[in-house]
C-alpha cells in the first residue's frame, strides 16, 4: 500500500495548484517544499504585488510566450485568466486590471495570493512538509514509486508531479533541482538560460543615469545589424546597464544574440510619438524660448535633468554655446540622438537574477494533454521546470497555474484508475 497516491515536489504556483487540484478530485496528496514557507517566488513577484495574470483574450495569449507557446494552447484554454481570477476571488483575493492588461490583487499584496493558495490546500486536506530537499525521484521498472530526500527519508506514491521551478531567484528554492531529476531519468533538458533579465551595456555613461526611469519610450533590438524586435513602454537605467519592463521583454533575444557572438544593440527612441520633422519643430520652439541661454540650460523642457549632461556630451554640441548659435546640422545630430540613443549590449545578468528561466525539460517529451512524462510512467512536470517562458505582464504565472491545474487533475485521473 502506498503512503500517498500523489506527491508534488515544489510549493510554488504550479505545485500548489497541482496539489490542490489532485486533492480536489479525490487523491491523497503530499506536497513537499524545499523552503520553510510555500510560495516564496509568488510573494516577491511584481515587486511584492504579484502580477497574477493578464486580461488579454486567451486566444491571443500564445503570442506572449517566445518559449514554446504552442505547447500551452489547450492548457491555457482549460484554466484561463478568467478561471484563475474566479478561483482567487473564491478564496478571498479580488483582482484589478492595470496598464498593459496586468492583473494584480486589489490589496497590492502578493502574500494574499500565497495565503489563498495555502487555504485551498488546507481545505482539501493536502499534507504539507516544508524545509525538505528532495534528492531523487524513485523509479522501478520504468514507473515512479516515490521520492527520497537528502536526509534519506522516502515517501512512496503512485505518481509524482515535479514543480521545482527553474534556476532563477535561487533564494526562493529554485535551484535547478528539477533539471537534475530530468537528466537522471533520461529526459532531455534544453540548456537553462536567463529570460526576463536586465542587460549589461558597454557605455560607461549609463552609470550617471542610475535610477532614472523613462516612460513612453521605444526600445528597438538590433542583432547582427538587423532589426529583431521593438517594445514601447517603461525602462530603467542601472549602474551596469538597463532594466525595466520593455528591456526585460527584449532580453531573451538579446541574450541569445550575445551567446551567438553577434553584435547586439539597443536603440532608444526617447520621443517615439514624434516624427523627426515634428521633433525638429518642437526643438526649434524650445530654442526660440531659450534663445539667449546657453545650450546646457535649454533642454529642461525636453529631457529629465539627469539625462541632459549625457545627451549634450553625446551630441558633440558645446554646452556653453548660446542657443541661437546652434546650427541646423547640430540640431539634426540632437534629433538623431533623441530618436536613436544607441546602447551596446555586452551580456545579460546571471540566471540567478532573472525573473524567469528559459529552457528546461523538453516539451517534446511531455504530453501536453496531461503534463505526463513520455519516458517514465507516473511522472508529471509543471511550471518553470518545463521549457516554456513568456514575456512580462502576468503570462508566466498564468502558465504555471494552468500547467499545475492540468497536471494535478491528470495525475489524479491516472492514480484513481489504478485503485
Amino acid at each position: 500500500m502506498k503512503d500517498y497516491q500523489i506527491i508534488v515536489v515544489g510549493g510554488g504556483a504550479a505545485g500548489m495548484m497541482a496539489a490542490g487540484q489532485a486533492a480536489q478530485n479525490g487523491a491523497k496528496v503530499l506536497l513537499l517544499e524545499k523552503k520553510e514557507r510555500l510560495g516564496r517566488k509568488i510573494a516577491i513577484s511584481g515587486k511584492g504585488r504579484c502580477n497574477i495574470t493578464n486580461e488579454e483574450n486567451v486566444a491571443d495569449f500564445i503570442r506572449n510566450y517566445p518559449g514554446n507557446g504552442r505547447f500551452l494552447h489547450g492548457i491555457l484554454r482549460e484554466f484561463d485568466n478568467v478561471a484563475l481570477r474566479r478561483f482567487l476571488a473564491h478564496y478571498g483575493v479580488e483582482t484589478k486590471v492595470e496598464r498593459g492588461g496586468r492583473v494584480f490583487p486589489v490589496s497590492d499584496d502578493a502574500e494574499n495570493v500565497v495565503e489563498a493558495l495555502a487555504g485551498f490546500l488546507t481545505e482539501l486536506g493536502v499534507t504539507i512538509i516544508t524545509g525538505i530537499t528532495i534528492e531523487e525521484i524513485l523509479v522501478e521498472n520504468g514507473r515512479v514509486i516515490g521520492v527520497q530526500g537528502i536526509d534519506k527519508r522516502r515517501f512512496l506514491a503512485q505518481a509524482v508531479i515535479v514543480c521545482t521551478g527553474g534556476a532563477s531567484y535561487p533564494a526562493t528554492g529554485s535551484t535547478g533541482d528539477g533539471f537534475r531529476f530530468a537528466r537522471k531519468l533520461g529526459h532531455h533538458v534544453i540548456t537553462p538560460r536567463p529570460a526576463l533579465v536586465p542587460l549589461k551595456t558597454a557605455e560607461s555613461w549609463v552609470k550617471e543615469l542610475q535610477g532614472l526611469s523613462l516612460r513612453n519610450v521605444e526600445a528597438t533590438l538590433w542583432i547582427g545589424g538587423k532589426k529583431k524586435a521593438a517594445e514601447f513602454g517603461e525602462m530603467l537605467f542601472t549602474h551596469f546597464g538597463v532594466s525595466g519592463p520593455i528591456i526585460l521583454t527584449l532580453s531573451r533575444q538579446a541574450g541569445e544574440g550575445v551567446r551567438q557572438g553577434e553584435p547586439v544593440q539597443l536603440r532608444i527612441n526617447l520621443k517615439p510619438a514624434l516624427t523627426a520633422e515634428q521633433l525638429d519643430l518642437r526643438i526649434q520652439r524650445d530654442f526660440q524660448k531659450y534663445s539667449n541661454k546657453q545650450f546646457k540650460n535649454a533642454l529642461e523642457d525636453l529631457l529629465p535633468q539627469s539625462l541632459i549632461p549625457v545627451m549634450i556630451r553625446l551630441s558633440g554640441i558645446n554646452p556653453d554655446r548660446v542657443v541661437h548659435q546652434v546650427n541646423r546640422e547640430e540640431r539634426k545630430r540632437l534629433i538623431s540622438l533623441l530618436q536613436e540613443l544607441a546602447l551596446t549590449i555586452t551580456d545579460t545578468l546571471s540566471i540567478e537574477t532573472a525573473i524567469v528561466t528559459a529552457g528546461g525539460v523538453d516539451v517534446k517529451e511531455i504530453n501536453p494533454k496531461t503534463m505526463a512524462s513520455k519516458r517514465i510512467e507516473g511522472l508529471y512536470w509543471a511550471g518553470e521546470v518545463v521549457d516554456v517562458d513568456g514575456i512580462t505582464g502576468g503570462f508566466n504565472l498564468q502558465a504555471a497555474f494552468a500547467m499545475g491545474f492540468r497536471a494535478g487533475r491528470a495525475a489524479c485521473e491516472e492514480v484513481c484508475s489504478l485503485v
